[in-house]
């Protein structure tokens, strides 16, 4: 089911009401604006990989894939019900996050007719009661609905380079590792390490050799 926020990202970007939903041979578009092909993408980036292959061949491409950074979580009781209580949650999300759903596009991205549009979105979530009983184990709610409240800034990723500019490595910073790209960032050598294996495949960094800490990295030429 599609949720508000992705109706409402269509219809930002489309450049008119009459430009959603739109049929292109086997495919349906999100959105049109002027040349341009838009595809919002709130789910992983894994299911439009192959439509997005195809449709970079001829068409001019733009993938919305949008950041979370600020949930507000909002309760009722039944579908269609009124809204009960409105809370901020305290997860906060990291726009390095991004490199979770890039390892399923490094064969897309980068490419001269596509843009990933990267939103950092604060949202409200609408939650119901779960059905099943509360455990520790369980979630006690479904989600039925998250519609956007605000866009804090938006970034635009068409060359590696761009991807490399997201991690402020010190210019300073030649050659590194995973346990020195995770200091860096302040994140799990596991993250630097998915994030490292990202850069590497859409040719932002070289691998220069080996030594006892792991594999150095250098940025491209």
């Amino acid at each position: 089911m599609e949720t508000t926020l992705h109706q409402q990202l269509k219809r930002r970007y489309a450049q008119d009401d009459d430009s959603t939903e739109v049929v292109l041979g086997k495919y349906r578009i999100d959105a049109i604006r002027d040349d341009e092909l838009i595809e919002v993408q709130c789910a992983s980036l894994s299911a439009i990989r192959d439509k997005c292959r195809n449709l970079l061949k001829r068409h001019q491409l733009r993938v919305v894939k949008p950041v979370v950074m600020r949930t507000r979580i909002a309760k009722a009781k039944k579908p269609g019900g009124p809204v009960t209580s409105r809370r901020l949650s305290p997860k906060r999300g990291n726009l390095l996050e991004l490199f979770d759903e890039l390892i399923y596009f490094t064969r897309v991205f980068p490419h001269p007719n596509l843009v990933i549009e990267v939103p950092l979105i604060e949202i409200e979530q609408l939650r119901l009661p779960g059905k099943k009983r509360k455990r520790r184990w369980h979630k006690d709610f479904k989600v039925a609905d998250v519609r956007l409240e605000t866009i804090q800034r938006s970034l635009e990723l068409r060359t590696p380079a761009d991807l490399l500019s997201l991690l402020n490595i010190p210019p300073t910073v030649e050659n590194f590792n995973t346990a020195d790209l995770a200091t860096i960032i302040d994140r799990p050598r596991w993250h630097a390490q998915q994030i490292a294996y990202v850069l590497r495949k859409t040719g932002a960094i070289d691998s220069q050799g080996r030594d006892r800490s792991g594999i150095i990295y250098q940025r491209a030429a």
